[in-house]
């Protein structure tokens, strides 16, 4: 279906503006939970009390979830609104509910909203979100399209969702660039979360193949992908651990390790069956490790609230 197919089913369904409904469902609202627990482990990762800042931990939250991350969905639905109208036609835009150009409309507005409101937030939030919103773009918009690669595509959303959101919070309650323990931090679990995005490929892996996505499951093959996603979850994770025990956090660092354990007997389950057990996994592995996420956080902020 082209794009002028989409236009006429918009018109032909007598619709020439979105209903607010499908705007909504266009910007995934359940998709905003990882960017925002992220920057929440960034805000208590700084240190700082969050009664001190609270109105810009609120316009943080907002920014990371209901303004980039809905940014990276909107965008990512209008330039795959072709292979959606195959796939999945009840879409907001290839079901015509967001009619004509309305999709990359909101896209651009939902980017120059997320930078306005980063500007707010200081110099260091608006480098992070310019950063996050060029990945956003970059993965789903042509000639770049990271999400065709197996390795750029989970990468930059890792980033995205994982290290810039903690980034963002740490610089929000600071107002300054965070210190080299927070960006170490938001690096790994950025690289942890390449992992959780191979494992959410699992469930396109013949789409991706007729399609040329080189996504790792597609490209490796299934017990290769789901070795080398549990080696990418887990590797971070204990690299966080060795770090804790420098920084003299080792109660800290044995919930984690504790964390890791158990995240270890869960991927021996997955990998029975990978395709069949990534989602159970996706609700129990991965959320322990979100979990250990926020307690790192916690450690980092004792350590600076001791100005250590």
């Amino acid at each position: 279906m082209s794009e002028a197919d989409i236009s006429l089913g918009g018109r032909a369904a007598g619709q020439r503006f979105p209903s607010p409904a499908a705007v909504l469902e266009l910007l995934k609202p359940i998709t905003w939970f990882p960017p925002v627990w992220a920057f929440m482990c960034g805000v208590v990762s700084s240190g700082v009390p969050l009664h001190a800042r609270w109105l810009e931990v609120v316009g943080g939250m907002v920014l990371a979830g209901p303004a980039v991350c809905a940014t990276s969905q909107a965008v990512n639905d209008w330039f795959d609104r072709n292979v959606d109208a195959i796939n999945e036609p009840h879409r907001p835009i290839p079901s015509g509910r967001i009619p004509g150009r309305w999709g990359l409309w909101i896209g651009v507005a939902w980017s120059v909203i997320s930078l306005l409101l980063a500007l707010a937030l200081g110099p260091w939030v608006l480098c992070a979100a310019v950063f996050g919103l060029v990945l956003a773009w970059a993965y789903s918009a042509p000639p770049v399209r990271l999400k065709q690669s197996g390795w750029w595509g989970p990468a930059s959303v890792g980033i995205c969702y994982e290290g810039l959101a903690w980034f963002t919070g740490a610089a929000v309650m600071r107002g300054a660039l965070p210190d080299a323990r927070i960006i170490a931090v938001a690096a790994l679990y950025s690289f942890g979360a390449i992992g959780i995005m191979t494992l959410n490929d699992f469930k396109a892996i013949e789409g991706d193949r007729r399609m040329g996505i080189r996504s790792l499951p597609a490209e490796l093959g299934v017990t290769n992908a789901a070795l080398l996603a549990c080696v990418l979850m887990a590797a971070p994770q204990v690299v966080v651990v060795a770090l804790l025990l420098e920084w003299g956090r080792p109660w800290f660092a044995v919930a984690v390790t504790v964390s890791l354990i158990v995240q270890g007997r869960l991927m021996i389950r997955l990998l029975t069956d990978p395709e069949k057990n990534a989602p159970w996994y996706n609700q129990t592995g991965v959320l322990l490790s979100v979990l250990g996420m926020l307690v790192t956080g916690f450690a980092l902020g004792l350590h600076a609230g001791a100005g250590s």
